[in-house]
């Protein structure tokens, strides 16, 4: 992707937006990279490049701010995530399939190209679950899963039907650490890092055995950015890849927290709806023809996603160990 491409991402507050943009405006230049968000921006992203106000769900604003930027790539992350989902159903519906749809039709429209990102969500109770394979039984229970594979296949229907470039991977759970996750079923992972920096403890939503599958967001980001690269005829599946890197259960994430932090403590309160959601979810993905079609090699495992979590957490909350790592 050349450096003067213009490219336009939604939902840039949400957990990956808000590291994407920056990423992007790094590789890009700042004025190439157009934050927007129906929430408030962070402040550094207001202020380090061009942002506006964009509510997908409104197709005129969705179509305007593509070509009034002149996108030609579109990196559509604004969605209502699981447990938020279940929630208010409706709106995840609202958001994640009728905001795609406006998306598509605004791609389509311009010409640009589109990366979507789908999830581990899109897996049900009759999916095999170690590993889950790329192609298998799709068969969600949340809204949240439902919306995402509707959303694979919205975007399989605009590259044949109309020849819109859009490409997409399947999350699992994303470890971040600049913005707060959004009522997720994989939260724990990040809310963890949290509890043992800022209090020493950290009372988990789900049981201590419920394996689940992880990436940082460092891959993540690569990830997607390398798809959109990649020569699309040797692409098998635009919509989605399977991608991951490690797996874990809330105690051995709190296991390897205590190698740094041996005082931290775990107790459990387990929510029935987000426990619900994380039986019927892979414990593992296969992530075999993303490595075999494009590359995908993720950087991270449990032990360097510990120590980067709590170095970047505490640097945050304390003043005397930013100068430390910032030297």
């Amino acid at each position: 992707m050349p450096p003067a491409e213009r490219i336009l991402v939604t939902g840039a507050a949400g957990q990956v937006g808000s590291e994407l943009v920056p990423y992007l405006r790094e590789r890009h230049g700042p004025e190439n990279v157009v934050a927007t968000d129906l929430n408030p921006l962070p402040e550094a992203l207001a202020r380090a490049g061009p942002h506006l106000r964009v509510d997908c769900r409104d197709p005129a604003a969705v179509e305007d701010a593509v070509r009034r930027h002149d996108a030609r790539v579109v990196y559509h992350l604004a969605a209502i995530l699981s447990a938020a989902g279940e929630e208010a159903p409706r709106r995840a519906f609202q958001v994640n399939l009728e905001g795609l749809v406006y998306v598509l039709d605004a791609a389509r429209g311009a010409g640009a190209s589109v990366f979507v990102p789908s999830s581990i969500a899109v897996f049900g109770p009759s999916s095999p679950r170690d590993p889950a394979p790329q192609e298998g039984a799709l068969r969600p229970t949340s809204m949240y899963g439902i919306t995402k594979l509707s959303g694979e296949l919205l975007c399989d229907y605009y590259h044949l039907r109309f020849g819109v470039d859009v490409r997409g991977l399947r999350f699992p759970g994303i470890i971040s650490h600049v913005t707060r996750p959004g009522r997720g079923t994989t939260d724990f992972a990040v809310e963890i890092f949290y509890g043992a920096v800022e209090e020493g403890r950290y009372t988990c939503y789900l049981e201590p055995d419920t394996r689940m599958d992880f990436l940082y967001i460092s891959d993540a980001l690569e990830g997607a950015v390398a798809l959109m690269a990649a020569d699309g005829d040797g692409l098998r599946y635009r919509n989605a890849y399977n991608v991951t890197s490690f797996q874990a259960t809330p105690e051995e994430l709190a296991r390897a927290i205590r190698a740094h932090v041996p005082e931290f403590e775990v107790d459990y309160e387990v929510d029935p709806v987000r426990q619900a959601l994380a039986d019927t979810w892979p414990r593992r993905l296969d992530d075999g023809p993303a490595r075999a079609d494009w590359g995908w090699r993720p950087r991270y495992d449990l032990e360097s996603v510990v120590e980067e979590m709590l170095q970047r957490i505490r640097a945050r909350t304390n003043p005397e160990e930013r100068r430390v790592d910032a030297s």
